[in-house]
């Protein structure tokens, strides 16, 4: 194993090479907070090295809860007018998630937090429509803090170990490594993409959905590192049944598990949650939220375990997931929302997934 230097160094590269793929004259935006340093300053040269340039937009400790325990109507409404900038005409965005702490927004007007979501809507869409048309790349990434570490049950030595090998970062060459499971990926596409009607069932959930002429999207660490998902929207009115989610997840600093929800033509009809479900209540005044804007399979076999972090945790061997809201447009999913927020089910317990009347997925693998 190298030094954590060399982990940050192999990190930054991948980042730059693989997942942004940063060329000559592009700028780039980099939003973090200043415990990433050991990653940023590495980051910085391989994109300055790559041609790029590069700016910086950093959170100090506090500054959120700051914001809303302080802030009015005619603030919450404003966005930053750099910000909309970078979304008009940036090449780039790099986030890089260092949180301070994770619950500092837990206490926080919930009213206020809905506003400032509904105000970004607007910047929010525009990023997303040029990373359709491909005039715009990003991607969301981990870095390991103290309080991240914490929420998940371990000490910040072996969390750092652990986004390491979710990021293939312990191989020597990381890339390489992401390239073959883009290709596994593409196989499991090839044969989902034969089917249109589909089945989750488990020991608490049966739910049917279509993917009629809807498209399969290979994540293969592109926008998301780590990644290692296939996924794609439902056709919005198709679903219909109840699910469980097994994994415990976050919505705004609030800690939820439990969750199931109960789902007439498209339309979530019911919720429940054993832990946080006020969460869910908040989530679901959101307009758009009561339908599903996304359908996925978690591939990643270095991610075993849930750790409250939805970037990891989607992509679980052997588990699926759902998203309420927003629909990726590359998708063909037409569902329009300022949240998009998945849940997680562990598939390898007894979960199954019925294509067509066909079994091709048990036990959290796919049958052969």
């Amino acid at each position: 194993m190298g030094s954590l230097k060399q982990f940050y160094e192999k990190y930054a590269e991948l980042i730059v090479t693989y997942c942004i793929n940063v060329q000559k004259n592009e700028t780039i935006l980099v939003q973090s907070t200043p415990i990433a340093e050991p990653l940023l300053k590495p980051l910085y040269k391989a994109i300055l090295q790559a041609g790029g340039h590069c700016e910086f937009l950093l959170k100090f400790d506090e500054q959120e809860k700051i914001f809303f325990d302080n802030s009015e109507d005619f603030q919450i409404e404003k966005i930053s007018p750099f910000y909309k900038h970078a979304v008009n005409n940036f090449d780039a965005f790099i986030s890089i998630r260092a949180p301070f702490d994770l619950y500092s927004l837990k206490d926080c007007d919930p009213v206020k937090k809905a506003n400032r979501t509904i105000a970004g809507s607007e910047t929010k869409k525009t990023l997303m429509n040029r990373s359709q048309n491909g005039e715009v790349r990003w991607a969301l990434c981990e870095f390991p803090t103290e309080s991240a570490a914490q929420s998940c049950g371990m000490s910040l030595s072996d969390y750092q170990d652990f986004i390491f090998n979710a990021c293939f970062l312990q191989y020597k060459d990381p890339k390489d490594e992401w390239l073959k499971l883009s290709k596994e990926q593409d196989k499991i596409i090839q044969t989902l993409s034969q089917y249109t009607e589909f089945q989750f069932k488990h020991s608490h959930t049966d739910l049917n959905f279509s993917l009629k002429n809807r498209i399969w999207i290979n994540s293969d660490g592109k926008r998301n590192m780590p990644s290692g998902e296939v996924f794609t929207s439902p056709i919005e009115n198709s679903v219909n049944g109840h699910i469980y989610f097994s994994f415990p997840t976050r919505y705004q600093g609030i800690d939820v598990e439990g969750v199931t929800l109960v789902v007439k033509d498209g339309y979530i009809e019911k919720w429940d949650a054993k832990i946080g479900k006020k969460a869910l209540d908040q989530a679901f005044s959101i307009d758009g939220s009561r339908y599903f804007g996304e359908v996925a399979i978690g591939t990643n076999p270095n991610i075993q375990k849930a750790t409250r972090n939805i970037l990891f945790d989607e992509k679980i061997y052997g588990s699926i997931h759902m998203a309420i809201g927003s629909s990726y447009p590359e998708t063909g999913g037409k569902n329009i929302s300022t949240l998009h927020w998945d849940f997680i089910t562990n598939m390898k317990d007894g979960g199954q997934i019925i294509a067509d009347g066909n079994l091709i997925y048990e036990n959290g693998k796919f049958i052969k």
